[in-house]
């Protein structure tokens, strides 16, 4: 089965442009850098008999899921949002050996005390993006286990609500990665800006005042606050790796709402789980 990568996807399309159609060959599957520049330009993929996988591709790979496209069915996932599918490792090891940051050779051998920055280089765990990628990484398994919480619980729908979140957690980790703006969030058929009004308006979103969790609220809502505290900490983590009064890039800037968001929306399935379990109901 072939594999196209990044730079086969870049050498046809040139310029990127939004809602670009590709050709690649049938059956083909996509290295994890490829299918985040597919979702990121919108590109469409168009399966050809005619397209030769490059020299040294490949094949005999395990086949697709069922249903599955390019990329094994992630890249042909259309939802409301690009990132809410099912999860992909994120580094792409293709192209040139990677450098390090620090002295600038090249590493062909990875110590013990470095990691991948993103397809060019190595840092020391210690660099402010490593960090805040290993509370991203954090987040998005406290997520998962919220939700696992949830569903214990009873809590299906908010569950169902946390899955997503999970999805926007490993959105954010491979943004940071390749440097480029997230995709707005969006929870349960709310955009952005009503998930952040819902935020700061609990009366008008949901009838109650803001929340002060105690003993009353069941267990699932704590874990919400917890993970919501948490996500208050990635916030910071943003800030170091990403100074706002030295970094005004795009990336900068959509980490920053992003992850501020995303503190807003678990926010709001706090609220929504009050709300709904006034009077022990579920």
């Amino acid at each position: 089965m072939p594999i196209v990568t990044e730079a086969e996807l870049r050498e046809q399309l040139g310029v990127p442009r939004r809602g670009a159609v590709l050709r690649v060959p049938v059956g083909a599957r996509l290295t994890p850098a490829a299918d985040d520049l597919v979702r990121t330009w919108d590109l469409q993929l168009t399966e050809h008999a005619g397209v030769v996988p490059p020299a040294g591709v490949a094949t005999g790979r395990e086949p697709p899921p069922a249903g599955g496209g390019p990329g094994g069915g992630a890249a042909r996932l259309r939802t409301d949002q690009a990132w809410d599918r099912p999860g992909r490792f994120p580094v792409a090891l293709e192209g040139e050996i990677p450098t390090c940051l620090t002295c600038g050779s090249a590493v062909r051998d990875k110590p013990s005390h470095l990691t991948q920055l993103d397809a060019h280089h190595f840092a020391p765990k210690t660099d402010a993006r490593i960090r805040l990628r290993g509370r991203l990484d954090t987040l998005q398994a406290l997520t998962l286990a919220v939700g696992a919480r949830a569903r214990a619980e009873g809590h299906a729908e908010t569950a169902g609500h946390l899955d997503t979140l999970a999805a926007y957690c490993r959105e954010l980790l491979a943004a940071e990665y390749h440097g480029r703006a997230p995709g707005e969030i969006a929870l349960a058929g709310l955009d952005e800006e009503t998930i952040h009004h819902a935020s700061h308006h609990p009366e008008e979103a949901v009838g109650l005042p803001h929340l002060v969790p105690d003993a009353t609220h069941p267990e699932t809502l704590h874990w919400l606050n917890l993970l919501r505290c948490q996500v208050r900490e990635a916030e910071v983590l943003v800030l170091d790796a990403y100074p706002p009064d030295r970094d005004d890039t795009e990336v900068a800037r959509g980490l920053s709402r992003a992850v501020n968001r995303l503190s807003s929306a678990v926010y709001v399935l706090e609220l929504r789980l009050a709300a709904a379990t006034r009077g022990g109901e579920r």
